[in-house]
């Protein structure tokens, strides 16, 4: 299944899309060198098929990309970085104890 993430910037948002259908998002805003991911949601229809990690992945590559520091405000991606310790360092050092994320 082609499940391709694209940066929607019009609508400050990770999609990710399965066989050409809008499967779900990780609205973030902006401002600067950081980006604050806001909330992230996939449609019912596709739960339980590993999209909204793969979603995270793609946004938080991409942040690393770019040279973005990493606001976690949205729960999963905030639970996701904690599951996947290589990306703390994306979330500054002086804000990962707000999220509740162990430092490096």
């Amino acid at each position: 299944m082609d499940q391709p993430v694209v940066d929607n910037a019009d609508k400050s948002r990770f999609e990710i899309r399965e066989d050409g259908e809008l499967a779900g998002f990780a609205e973030y805003h902006r401002s600067g060198e950081e980006i604050a991911f806001i909330h992230t949601e996939i449609d019912p229809k596709f739960e339980g098929r590993g999209l909204a990690g793969k979603l995270a992945r793609a946004a938080l590559d991409t942040a690393r990309e770019q040279g973005l520091a990493v606001l976690p405000y949205c729960p999963f991606v905030r639970g996701w970085i904690g599951k996947h310790p290589e990306y703390v360092e994306l979330v500054p050092a002086s804000h990962r104890a707000k999220f509740g994320l162990a430092a490096e």
